[in-house]
């Protein structure tokens, strides 16, 4: 004889996203008195029904009676992980008649149950939170670590339980649950400023440049003088995140199960030994790699030369198209990559060519081979290529400058991207200017006659293709909304050109 069937809604995390997944249990008298888990579950969410049992046994709750069937739908998606703890124990009590049927209808529940009861956070909870939300979910029971971390989800009723007992005595009208308060960022560790380092004017103006636009940037320059310092202070002359930006690094950051940054934008800085699988992701469930990690945040690429040259020509794909799609035999996943990319290297192997006064000691064929790591087409999407030059004693004892602090220069940056959202929301666009599309980068840059010759005479002395003219304007673009003018003139050009690095010979 059959009992009622529950149904509780959950989710099986891809990537960052997450599908739905539909828990359904019965029970039947008859049978050989075999538990049956149907849907292409793991060893995982097998292991799950056992925990369950006992978290039932701990908390004297009443179990199952006869055989019982769980089914995991769709049946043809892989299900694992431990979040399928809490659907399959609330579908059981549900069987067993602890809480009327109706209650279930519209929920989605996600976490992990300990053997004495105990709800736990499980990696991915904001992605399913987002899928319950998009599925037309009416609540979503979850651990209060994964309650208030999933409040920044909108038009879903979030409730923490601490046990088992909790919640399904919530479903039962017996326990009330509160709802979370959505929490506000994080306070991040201040980043060191930027007044610090001494000189390096034109380096600093290319940080303002690349954060007041969203331009790649790579410093190069000998050992010592301060490339990675000023690239690892990028992050305080950001503009802060927008709502949709900080819930889209939450959800990243959850899928991957690390700790979630705070109130600044993210910064990773893989080592140069990584591997083309960290960088991009993958794995048998595909996790997120450091490109997606970094994303609405800084990817930063110290000794850029010494990455394995297939992991730095996988990541054109992502540069371009702000998406990493990892492809797998049962299924391909697509994952956000939105980044800005900021590098250094040095200019030779032994890393003094150049030096004003420390003498290089590589042969021009090394110099050449130590370049040749790095390919034309992925330099060009590097829209600011400056160097870094060895400062003189004299200039290392200069006071500081208040002009290059991070407070000057993220007011600049703050200024400057406000003006690039008002010009650009009247058109219901709001990207960045490194990626403005052809159409309204005219639109945008609203050039002369003298900025368009300039524009001209640089690509024909210079080379450059079709892209080097959008990246040198779009450039530009940023340089005028520095200065807070309205058309892009031949300086901004000009100065956008000495920045691209067109005075300096070619890097490969």
């Amino acid at each position: 004889m059959q009992t009622a069937t529950i149904t509780i809604g959950c989710g099986q995390v891809l990537g960052v996203d997450a599908i739905p997944v539909q828990v359904e249990a019965t029970t039947r008298h008859a049978g050989d008195g075999t538990p049956r888990l149907l849907g292409l579950v793991d060893t995982c969410v097998r292991e799950a029904y056992h925990r369950v049992l006992q978290a039932f046994f701990a908390l004297e709750l009443p179990s199952p009676r006869g055989v019982t069937t769980v089914n995991f739908a769709p049946a043809a998606l892989k299900k694992h992980g431990s979040g399928f703890d809490l659907p399959l124990a609330l579908a059981l009590a549900g069987a067993a008649g602890l809480y009327p049927p109706e209650r279930a209808d519209g929920l989605f529940a996600f976490g992990e149950v300990s053997l004495r009861g105990q709800l736990l956070p499980a990696r991915g909870a904001v992605s399913v939170a987002i899928a319950a939300q998009r599925a037309g979910a009416t609540a979503m029971l979850c651990s209060p670590a994964d309650a208030e971390l999933c409040s920044v989800v909108d038009e879903l009723a979030l409730h923490g339980a601490s046990t088992l007992a909790d919640a399904i005595f919530w479903l039962a009208g017996r326990r009330p649950l509160p709802q979370p308060t959505r929490s506000a960022p994080a306070q991040t560790d201040a980043v060191p400023d930027l007044a610090d380092l001494r000189g390096h004017r034109t380096p600093k103006l290319a940080l303002t440049v690349a954060a007041a636009g969203g331009h790649n940037l790579l410093f190069s320059g000998p050992p010592g003088t301060g490339k990675s310092a000023l690239l690892r202070r990028l992050p305080g002359i950001l503009p802060p995140l927008g709502r949709s930006e900080r819930l889209a690094v939450l959800q990243v950051h959850a899928a991957a199960g690390l700790s979630l940054p705070g109130e600044r934008r993210p910064l990773r800085a893989p080592h140069h030994t990584s591997s083309t699988a960290s960088l991009l992701g993958g794995g048998a469930d595909v996790r997120p790699g450091e490109v997606t990690l970094a994303h609405h945040g800084v990817l930063f690429l110290d000794e850029l030369p010494e990455f394995r040259c297939d992991a730095l020509e996988a990541l054109r794909q992502p540069l371009e198209d702000g998406l990493v799609t990892v492809g797998r035999a049962r299924q391909t996943v697509t994952m956000p990559a939105q980044f800005l990319l900021v590098a250094a290297m040095n200019p030779c192997p032994c890393g003094y060519r150049g030096h004003r006064q420390r003498p290089c000691l590589c042969t021009p064929a090394a110099v050449a081979r130590y370049r040749g790591r790095l390919s034309g087409p992925l330099l060009d999407r590097l829209d600011l290529q400056v160097e870094v030059p060895a400062l003189l004693p004299e200039e290392l004892r200069a006071p500081e400058d208040a002009a290059g602090s991070t407070r000057t220069l993220r007011e600049r940056v703050l200024l400057a991207h406000a003006r690039q959202q008002h010009r650009q929301s009247s058109r219901g666009s709001t990207v960045t200017n490194a990626r403005l599309a052809d159409a309204a980068l005219v639109r945008a840059c609203a050039c002369d006659d003298a900025a368009l010759l300039a524009v001209d005479e640089l690509l024909r002395r210079h080379q450059q293709s079709a892209r080097g003219r959008v990246r040198l304007l779009r450039l530009a673009r940023t340089l005028a909304d520095l200065d807070d003018r309205a058309a892009v003139t031949d300086i901004d050009v000009l100065e956008a050109a000495s920045l691209r690095g067109f005075t300096t010979p070619a890097m490969c």
